[in-house]
């Protein structure tokens, strides 16, 4: 055995962002990962894309990034043909994933209690936006949505503008990787007990969670954050933690250090006179553009060599096309590729998670919808002419270039 998951079959209804890059990064692991998608149509995300292009023309950048080492096979999950087929494809599965809308999925007969009934021992991880009951059960799950009611967008930008959403979904990827967190717990009791169980995992949790100190301070200390009206880093923060301006255009951000030490690097003495915590907190904009004028005296590369020499937290605010570029991430190996049978050769980001005995790799691409639902039928028994039957039907499609 090469690989730590090799061996764990999913059964991966999941569809957008939060179930998929929580099966991406199982299947990076090498876990089974079988794709089950709507016919036709298949995973939402094969629909939307950035800047209103197509990868190859054709393809999403959205669905190529979180679905790579997995199996598609396209089923209507309605029919009770394929009900069936599912079902007997449950015996020998070990975690099911799905993050439809709370009930979508039971109402299908594709419920927790319906694959315990044909695999005591499955793991049923279940994703949502707000949880499985409560007064939001019924709302919409998405993203941005989740970022704004738990307080993390009320949080960002500046206090004089309206409040910003981060440039990335990370209510649904904290999500996902606390479906990964449960799925790896839920397999290791089963390892020890050989007791399956049922994981419900929300957004709005999950992000709640990531906001802890925040709502430690805010609950404890009598305080509600309130945003700077300069590019200071965090509304709970003292200057000078922030993003400044340099000579040459670019930006440095400035964290957690001393601030003698900051005004000697930018030879300004003068700023000496807010050197204490109470000044920094309360005159923190001041501070704020009386740093950000000297900063801006010097190159991007100069000033950061000087902060660095000076070991002041520090580093280049880069964007996503110069990131991609950096040495660091060059070295780390963390920019990579994989070929798709459309999109040609696709840069992507490769697994984060170093492992020396059983490393993550990609083995497969994204796949196209159904690409390969004649394979896994085949493997759990069903015949040519079965398969074809069920294609004849509509009951499921097959895109396989």
């Amino acid at each position: 055995m090469n690989k730590a998951l090799e061996g764990v079959r999913i059964l991966d209804f999941s569809h957008l962002l939060q179930g998929p890059f929580a099966t991406q990064l199982l299947g990076d692991m090498g876990a089974d990962v079988i794709k089950i998608e709507r016919a036709g149509a298949g995973d939402m995300f094969r629909g939307m894309t950035f800047f209103a292009k197509w990868v190859g023309g054709s393809e999403s950048p959205n669905f190529l990034a979180w679905n790579r080492n997995k199996r598609s096979i396209a089923l209507n999950l309605k029919s009770r043909k394929v009900h069936a087929i599912i079902m007997e494809m449950a015996k020998s599965a070990d975690v099911v994933v799905q993050n439809f809308r709370p009930g979508v999925l039971a109402k299908l007969g594709y419920g927790y209690e319906d694959f315990k009934a044909v695999n005591p021992s499955i793991i049923y991880c279940s994703g949502s936006g707000y949880g499985e009951e409560g007064p939001y059960v019924e709302r919409p799950g998405q993203d941005m949505l989740i970022q704004g009611l738990a307080g993390l967008i009320a949080n960002t930008g500046r206090g004089d503008q309206a409040p910003v959403p981060a440039g990335a979904g990370l209510a649904d990827q904290i999500g996902a990787m606390n479906m990964v967190y449960g799925i790896l717990s839920a397999l290791y009791y089963r390892e020890k007990t050989g007791k399956g169980q049922k994981i419900e995992v929300n957004l709005l949790a999950g992000l709640l969670a990531h906001l802890n100190q925040e709502y430690v301070a805010v609950l404890n200390l009598g305080e509600d954050f309130v945003r700077p009206n300069s590019g200071i880093g965090h509304p709970g923060m003292q200057a000078p933690f922030g993003i400044y301006e340099t000579k040459d255009g670019g930006y440095v951000s400035i964290a957690m250090s001393p601030f003698k030490t900051l005004y000697e690097v930018l030879e300004a003495p003068q700023l000496a006179v807010y050197d204490n915590l109470k000044t920094l907190f309360g005159k923190r904009d001041e501070v704020f553009e009386k740093v950000n004028a000297e900063t801006k005296k010097f190159a991007t590369q100069d000033l950061l060599a000087r902060l660095l020499a000076a070991d002041i937290w520090c580093a280049e605010v880069k964007d996503i096309r110069s990131a991609a570029e950096d040495p660091q991430v060059t070295h780390m190996g963390m920019i990579t590729s994989y070929d798709h049978p459309r999109g040609g050769t696709v840069r992507v980001v490769a697994p984060a998670v170093k492992m020396s005995e059983t490393p993550a790799t990609i083995e497969r691409p994204a796949p196209l919808v159904g690409q390969h639902g004649r394979e896994i039928l085949a493997e759990f028994g069903l015949s040519r002419d079965e398969i074809a039957a069920l294609e004849a039907s509509g009951d499921m499609t097959v895109d396989a270039a």
